[in-house]
């Protein structure tokens, strides 16, 4: 198995509760499949990527990628966050070549971040600063960056959530784009249904309280892909069915919080 999460929970305590995060999460994922993982607010699909990243602990279960369990972060994996998080001290080609330094020298890394400032066509500005750069651009920077140290899976929380939709939708293309060319494998959390129609090949979808996985559901529409095909219209109308009895039950939660305090 490539990468395999084994009947992961989490959990954390907090006043003596305990709060169940993840229940019995047991998924595997293929080398080079691109899966999406979509849920409602709350159901710990960053928290599950942030396990698999080694940042935060599993309460049981375990996760492993080509069969070595997973502890800590390690390069075989890389991260982009929802915000770009880039050095604002560095410019665009300095940002990209931070984590390949102490690996391969200053020149190879110059090298490595010229290639993939090109892959994500941002080679103009690779003496930039990330303030001088839009939102997207910024991501750009940071799927450069994650991309440069080569890492065996691509783990992406939300990462086009906070841009506008045109840009969304660029950013959609260029990471098609760049799946195919790269062939790597990637987990990508995500609110957006459309989002997860568009660029997976897989879409996990959890429900809350606590998260766990209510349907797997394998994408075989061919690309590239708009939302107006029939196939895609149709699919986006069983998520949503799948997805509004679990938000339903958030709003209600809220609710309910609400009246008693």
């Amino acid at each position: 198995m490539f990468l395999h999460i084994d009947h992961v929970d989490k959990q954390f305590t907090n006043n003596k509760t305990v709060h169940q995060i993840l229940t019995d999460i047991d998924l595997t994922i293929h080398e080079g499949e691109f899966v999406s993982i979509l849920g409602p607010s709350g159901c710990g699909k960053s928290t599950l990527l942030s396990m698999v990243a080694g940042l935060s602990d599993v309460s049981s279960g375990k996760i492993t990628l080509e069969g070595k369990e997973i502890k800590k972060p390690g390069k075989d994996r890389g991260m982009v966050f929802q915000q770009a998080a880039l050095f604002p001290w560095l410019n665009v080609e300095e940002n990209v070549m931070f984590p390949l330094r102490k690996e391969m020298g200053k020149k190879k890394a110059k090298e490595t971040a010229q290639r993939f400032l090109q892959m994500v066509q941002l080679s103009h500005y690779a003496d930039h600063y990330p303030h001088e750069l839009s939102g997207g651009m910024q991501q750009r920077v940071a799927i450069a960056r994650a991309l440069a140290m080569n890492p065996k899976v691509l783990l992406m929380d939300e990462p086009f959530g906070a841009l506008d939709e045109q840009t969304r939708a660029r950013m959609h293309k260029e990471l098609e784009t760049i799946w195919v060319e790269t062939k790597k494998t990637i987990l990508f959390v995500t609110h957006s249904i459309s989002e997860s129609i568009k660029l997976s090949d897989r879409i996990i979808v959890m429900g809350t309280q606590p998260g766990r996985v209510i349907a797997d559901i394998k994408v075989n529409i061919p690309r590239p892909r708009q939302m107006d095909q029939k196939e895609a219209a149709e699919l986006q109308r069983r998520i949503n069915a799948l997805l509004k009895t679990e938000i339903d039950k958030v709003v209600n939660e809220e609710l309910a919080h609400a009246a008693n305090h």
